[in-house]
């Protein structure tokens, strides 16, 4: 007989999807901080302002993009993988 009750209790593996969403989920959102960064970066390159207007607008497209797969693939953000 033993009174010894457990505090901790190993967790179970997260499963191979779940892993891979959040491995997704995770190179997504890197992508979206470095696409901030270019856009920054090229409307500061001296170019027309239309030509620039244009690149940063088609910068911006892009990460709208990832913005909306990420929302697709979280569930509207409400995404806990483990």
């Amino acid at each position: 007989m033993s009174n010894v009750v457990p505090l901790l209790r190993p967790r179970p593996a997260p499963d191979a999807a779940a892993r891979a969403t959040a491995s997704v989920v995770s190179d997504l959102v890197t992508i979206a901080e470095q696409l901030h960064d270019i856009g920054a970066r090229a409307a500061a390159l001296g170019r027309p302002r239309g030509e620039a207007e244009r690149t940063v607008q088609m910068v911006l497209d892009a990460v709208t993009s990832i913005e909306r797969a990420l929302d697709t693939i979280t569930d509207g953000g409400d995404y806990v993988p483990f």
